[in-house]
């Protein structure tokens, strides 16, 4: 039961990150966005959900995971009903900012308590290979539900579905869900403010082409590490960064979240401006990806268990990266099938195969104490990755004519997994290589130190 309601209410937190993606063309119409502005109806969301997810983590530990994670679900579904009422383009921007709010306290929450309720091992494994299948199912379904009921009903409709959704996990929470331990402690809100702003300065400032936005987001990024240096209790303790897997883990988490958010984002524009599919078929037109991600992310754990973690991590960016090469062939006169359909079940499988491992490794061997700041940077990294990879795609498509766009980011998502996939085999596959023993003398013989 407590696995139920934490992957139901990650997945409304995943679904929300890509069900707009499908009535994207629909809002644009509606409330008059340039290309460029439609980027900020979901960069507005990933950037406030990334760069107060780690507070949302430190949060958790001092307050309590169960009463953080019941705060953010209350959050999430206002700012939902916010979303959905939304008549001007500022409105919807700062909504979809407020549900980022929301979100950066429900996903660390919803992923601690998951870690503080099932023990290392077998079950651990299992419960995180149904979360990270939420991650990828969740992405993948929003598509499809997006485009149903922008089709039928409205775009609005899936962030109405989220109000009754939200105060059914509330229910469920405060009967099933223990409360975990609090941890003496305070807010380290100036870390927060830094990854925020850094971020939001570097994403501006790539979109609009701004070499002052881009070096003001370096400079505060760079004052985020300082400050997380000095810092008694950091949201981002930089010990969690000693283990190059566990770094390795984060950046290629990175990476991938740009490319696919960049898949999402203009593939569906191109089914709907290009092929001429209706928001329904054009929601309809990501299920070869979905039923491919769900079967293989059922199976996961048992080709993992066979396997090994590792070459299914590199086995999943690899088949990611083959689906993506084939899918940015795609031009005008493409035909579905061929295509889009088939590249998209590469796409499913190496998402399926990708994310459990993805996942573990960025919280494996982190102290029990770290566990909210551990799971706190795989969905910060998520998010930053979602954000800062949408904004350098939106750059590299550049104008001119949609189909020519489209090609030319489903190319730059294809750099982004090469670049993630020498990472896997660079900093998480590769054992790093044992020193030489060192004989040292001492006053009762000698010590051989490793």
């Amino acid at each position: 039961m407590i696995l139920a309601i934490i992957c139901l209410s990650y997945f409304m937190v995943i679904l929300d990150n890509s069900i707009i993606f499908t009535g994207l063309p629909r809002i644009e119409a509606a409330m008059d966005f340039s290309p460029t502005g439609l980027v900020w109806v979901q960069d507005a969301y990933t950037l406030v959900f990334g760069g107060l997810l780690l507070l949302g983590a430190r949060s958790g530990d001092i307050v309590g995971r169960r009463r953080m994670f019941i705060a953010g679900l209350v959050l999430f579904s206002s700012a939902s009903l916010l979303v959905g009422l939304a008549t001007d383009q500022w409105w919807l921007i700062a909504a979809r900012a407020f549900q980022g709010i929301g979100a950066a306290i429900l996903a660390p929450s919803s992923l601690s308590l998951l870690t503080a309720s099932f023990a290392e091992g077998r079950e651990r494994a299992k419960a995180v290979a149904a979360y990270s299948a939420v991650a990828g199912i969740g992405a993948s379904a929003g598509l499809v539900v997006g485009g149903v009921l922008a089709d039928l009903v409205s775009w609005r409709a899936g962030f109405f579905l989220n109000v009754p959704l939200g105060l059914a996990m509330i229910v469920a929470a405060r009967r099933f869900i223990g409360e975990t331990e609090r941890r003496r402690g305070r807010f380290d809100l100036a870390g927060a403010l830094l990854a925020t702003l850094g971020m939001t300065a570097l994403v501006l400032g790539i979109i609009e082409s701004s070499l002052v936005a881009v070096a003001l987001g370096v400079v505060l990024l760079i004052g985020l590490v300082a400050t997380e240096a000095r810092a008694g209790q950091p949201i981002m303790p930089l010990r969690l960064f000693a283990d190059r897997r566990r770094t390795g883990a984060y950046l290629v988490r990175m990476l991938y979240l740009g490319a696919m958010i960049g898949f999402f984002f203009f593939t569906s524009q191109y089914l709907q401006g290009v092929l001429g599919f209706s928001p329904l078929a054009a929601g309809l037109a990501f299920l070869p990806m979905s039923a491919v991600n769900f079967g293989v992310a059922v199976l996961v754990n048992r080709v993992i268990g066979r396997f090994g973690a590792v070459p299914v991590l590199i086995a999943g960016v690899a088949v990611t990266l083959a689906g993506m090469v084939w899918l940015s062939r795609a031009g005008a006169g493409s035909e579905y099938v061929t295509a889009v359909a088939l590249p998209m079940v590469l796409i499913g499988a190496g998402q399926g195969l990708a994310f459990a491992p993805m996942t573990s490794a960025g919280l494996a061997g982190a102290d029990p104490a770290d566990a909210g700041a551990a799971s706190g940077l795989v969905n910060t990294f998520h998010q930053l990755g979602s954000a800062l990879g949408l904004a350098v795609l939106a750059a590299v498509a550049g104008g001119g004519a949609l189909a020519d766009r489209v090609g030319a980011a489903l190319t730059g998502s294809s750099v982004l997994l090469a670049v993630a996939l020498a990472l896997v085999v660079t900093l998480i596959a590769l054992r790093p290589r044992r020193r030489p023993a060192v004989v040292a003398p001492t006053t009762e013989g000698y010590l051989v130190k490793p």
